[in-house]
């Protein structure tokens, strides 16, 4: 049976090696931070996933899964390390690869002739190849030869919230820099993949994931752009937006608060980056959205001044997760705080406020927000928060990014 080492064990990282591990191979997560190890290896994790909890503890209990701070030799590895980006003085945006650059470099000391080498990690156009040359530098400084490994590119495309579902019933893309390393990938994901699994070279894999996140983003700054033409010109953009979308070939999406997450605000940069002077779209729609969050601070410092007990309702990128990755709700929570607000942060997902937030917000229940807030800003549509109206919020202010309370 293979055994696989899978490095990095966030939200990706760390369902794909459990599933692995319960289709029974023998898989090893490495992961930097020795409080994640010992987490997992204890059958608990550190994350917030539905079931995951239970996926991992059958995983470890079995012991097919092990977790580690470095690799250790395996037939195939599996990268699934952050790739954020940087900005630089002049507010450009770069892809730093410097997780995945040391991930890759670490594969030197353990890696072996016939070995596959996956890169899962969302990444700009030409990183499957850098992953190649970077694990090539490093052999040759070892004195060991650098022929025979296989690399393929692998996106994930799975939601949180629902990671374990779409891990098995979405369609994946394999890209490898060889066909021999395309039908050694496709036939991994085989091992658990449910759907089709459609076979490319590596750059396009990439572009392919970085693709689909740039056209969501693209369709999430026009409805974005619209609710602030609406706020100018005094028109309510739900009733907008439900109206147009009786159109039949009209499907314009809900505006928000922003865009956040790992995915959708960072991946378009790539793009951007890679080809700037062609990418005039997607910069300006990144543009868009990245501007919504203060667009939502001046509607609040309109209704109320500094001072003002302000209770913002969710930190999350998204409703239902526990994650603040790029989140523009907590940039707003946190743009607040450093204005003289008195923030009351309402996120049931979490137990502990972000760093960027200790000791500037208090995190409260929503009963205790409604009770002593001035203003109500909902900026995440939780289920906990569906059930509120308007009657609810007598007297306080209220700035409804998600169009929810009515």
């Amino acid at each position: 049976m293979s055994s696989l080492c899978v490095l990095g064990l966030g939200y990706i990282g760390l369902p794909t090696a459990s599933i692995f591990a319960t289709k029974g191979r023998s898989v090893l997560g490495v992961d930097i931070a020795p409080e994640v190890v010992a987490t997992i290896n204890s059958g608990r994790i550190h994350i917030q996933e539905p079931d995951l909890d239970v996926l991992v503890r059958a995983a470890v209990q079995s012991g097919n899964l092990r977790a580690a701070t470095a690799p250790a030799a395996a037939d195939t590895f599996i990268i699934a390390v952050p790739t954020p980006f940087t900005v630089d003085a002049a507010g450009g945006r770069r892809p730093d690869l410097s997780f995945v650059e040391a991930a890759a470099r670490s594969l030197a000391a353990v890696v072996a002739p016939g070995n596959l080498i996956v890169l899962e990690s969302t990444s700009p156009v030409g990183t499957t190849e850098k992953v190649k040359a970077w694990i090539e530098d490093e052999l040759r400084q070892r004195g060991r030869a650098v022929d025979g490994l296989l690399y393929a590119h692998c996106p994930e495309r799975i939601l949180p919230g629902q990671m374990l579902k779409e891990l098995i019933a979405n369609d994946r893309i394999v890209g490898g820099l060889t066909p021999e390393a395309s039908a050694r990938a496709k036939a991994l994901y085989e091992i658990f993949c449910a759907a089709q699994i459609f076979v490319t070279d590596a750059r396009t894999a990439e572009l392919a994931k970085l693709t689909e996140n740039a056209f969501r983003d693209v369709n999430i700054a026009f409805a974005n752009e619209l609710s602030m033409i609406c706020d100018r010109l005094g028109v309510d953009v739900w009733e907008l937006i439900r109206l147009a979308n009786r159109h039949p070939r009209v499907k314009i999406l809900q505006p928000g608060p922003g865009v956040g997450g790992h995915c959708i605000a960072v991946d378009p940069w790539f793009i951007v980056d890679a080809a700037p002077a062609e990418a005039r779209l997607l910069r300006t729609a990144r543009e868009v959205n990245d501007a919504k969050p203060g667009h939502v601070l001046a509607r609040i410092r309109a209704q109320v001044a500094p001072g003002a007990a302000v209770a913002c309702l969710g930190l999350a990128f998204k409703a239902n997760v526990d994650d603040l990755r790029e989140s523009p709700a907590l940039d707003i929570a946190v743009h607040l705080a450093a204005e003289g607000y008195r923030v009351l942060a309402v996120e049931p997902h979490i137990t502990t406020l972000p760093v960027a937030l200790a000791g500037r917000a208090e995190l409260v229940d929503l009963p205790a927000a409604l009770a002593r807030a001035d203003a109500i800003v909902l900026l995440v549509d939780h289920r906990a928060f569906g059930s509120l109206t308007l009657a609810d919020l007598a007297g306080k202010a209220l700035i409804d990014t998600r169009g929810q309370i009515r």
